[in-house]
Parts: C-alpha cells; structure tokens; sequence
C-alpha cells in the first residue's frame, strides 16, 4: 500500500481528538495577545480557547502570523526521510501567506528528494471548511485510493466546500477592513448581523444582512438549504467562537431539514478568531457551488 502523511495547519480548526483519529501532522499557526507571541496548536495547550475569547472580550489586542518556515520545513523533511510521500491541505491562500510557505518549502524538499512525492493544494478555505476537506481527504486515504486521486478529487470539489459564517460583533469585521467604520456604527445601532461565504476566491465576502443574532442563525441554515447537495448523507461541520449555545440551535435547525451522517463541532482557533472575534458562528457542507 502506498505510504503517504496527510499534512494540514492549525487553521484548520478541527479539534485535536479528531487530527489524533485522523493521524495527521498539524503545522501550527501563531498569534499574540497583548505583545506576548503564543502557538495555536489544535488543543490550546499555550492558552485556552475559551480564555483567548476572554482576552479579546475584555479589549486586549490580538493579532496573528503565519506559520514559521523553519520549523515547518524540518517537520515535513522528517517525514519524506522516513520514506513517506506528502499531501498538504492548506489554508486559503487569498487569506494568509501561509500556504505559499509551504508550497515553496514542498518545491525545495521535492529537488532534494526526487524519489518522494509532494503535493500541496490550496483548498481556498478557512477554518472547518478545511478541516472539512481535510476530512474527506482521510477518508478516501483509508479507502486506500492514491495519493494523486486524492488530490485530483480536492481540485475537482474544494470549490464546491460551501462556508457560512456570521458575527456577533461587527466592530471585528470593521477592523479587518471588510466593513466601513460607517457601517460597523450603523449597524450594531440596529443589530444588523451579516452573512458572510467565502468565495471562489478564497476570500471572506458579505453576502447578506439580517436583523438580530437569531435570524442570523436561521440565514446560515436557509443558505445551507437553497446550496447544499442532497445525493447523499453528508457529514456537516460547525465553528464557533466560544458560543456553544448558539451551536446547539444552529445544530438542531440542520438535525431538523437535513437528513446528515454527522454534525460535528469545534472552536475557531485565535488564528482566525482574532479576525471574527467571540460569538462567530459558521457551518461547511458540500454544496453545488459555493
């Protein structure tokens, strides 16, 4: 059988009992809180996810960095000198240098070790929408297919890797240039929620706006409804920003109109919850387009 790692990083956001299952290398991402530098590793070993949002609830500034190149290039060469080839996941390339990184660490080791096989695809996605295709990446590993089927199957269907997300707070978004001060202001006056995908892309676009946090909620379902592909049982995920009850509403309206293998849950890391702050909320699903 053909021997192969499947390799991600921290944004993809899918809880460390699952990345464990999944027997995955996980490159960690970086954030900082308050001018002191932290690792996001998947089980928030350097600080908790819930005391991250705990930070940022209480005004600290929280910024993020990409992955660091030197400690990734000896984690992914330790691999191809166990004689094992490498397929990397990675996050949105329209969202973060971090998966040019990569891709440049895999075009340097692949002159080094003719012999290995290295692929890197960008899956243009974020958070448990990469967690999600890193899943479906496993199970087809499991079912023993290639390692280059694998890769032709993400090409093929990462586009179709539906995301939906919505904020509690816009101020956040405001921050992160993807809303005018204007309209931040505005809107949290009128407790107007957006709803937001992200595109072909790979970037984070507003799509729509609702008024109060359970409408909001109902929208991701409703965009979950009108684009979600129905051949099949699908296996569902859902991010959160230290909103778990918001979660369990959103879950049971999905439990509810669709007919699902799974709907699993987990924190957005700070990697990206810096960008979304607390009460973040989205789901991921294959769909027809994005």
């Amino acid at each position: 059988m053909e021997d192969f790692e499947i390799i991600t990083d921290s944004f993809c956001d899918l809880s460390d009992s699952m990345a464990q299952e999944m027997e995955l290398t996980v490159l960690p991402a970086y954030f900082r809180v308050s001018g002191n530098e932290y690792c996001n590793y998947l089980d928030g070993r350097e600080m908790p996810f819930e005391k991250f949002y705990e930070h940022m609830r209480n005004g600290e500034s929280c910024t993020t960095s990409a992955i660091n190149m030197r400690d990734s290039y000896e984690t992914i060469e330790k691999i191809l000198q166990q004689g094992k080839d490498i397929l990397y996941l990675g996050f949105s390339s329209a969202l973060s240098s971090t998966f040019g990184v990569v891709n440049t660490i895999c075009g340097e080791l692949s002159e080094k070790y003719p012999e290995r096989k290295l692929y890197a695809v960008d899956t243009l996605s974020a958070s448990l929408g990469e967690g999600l295709l890193v899943w479906y990446a496993v199970k087809m590993k499991k079912a023993q297919q290639p390692i280059e089927e694998i890769c032709s199957w993400l090409e093929a269907n990462k586009l179709k890797l539906c995301h939906w997300f919505t904020v509690e707070d816009l101020n956040y978004l405001k921050r992160g240039g993807r809303i005018s001060a204007a309209t931040a202001s505005v809107g949290t006056l009128l407790n107007i929620k957006p709803v937001l995908h992200v595109n072909d892309d790979g970037q984070l676009k507003l799509v729509s706006k609702v008024r109060g946090r359970k409408k909001s909620l109902e929208a991701l379902v409703d965009s979950m409804e009108k684009t979600m592909l129905r051949d099949e049982k699908q296996m569902v995920f859902i991010c959160h920003a230290d909103c778990s009850d918001a979660v369990k509403n959103v879950e049971h309206l999905i439990r509810q109109k669709f007919y699902v293998i799974d709907v699993k849950s987990n924190y957005i890391g700070p990697a990206i919850g810096a960008h979304t702050g607390p009460g973040g909320i989205g789901i991921f699903f294959l769909g027809e387009e994005r």
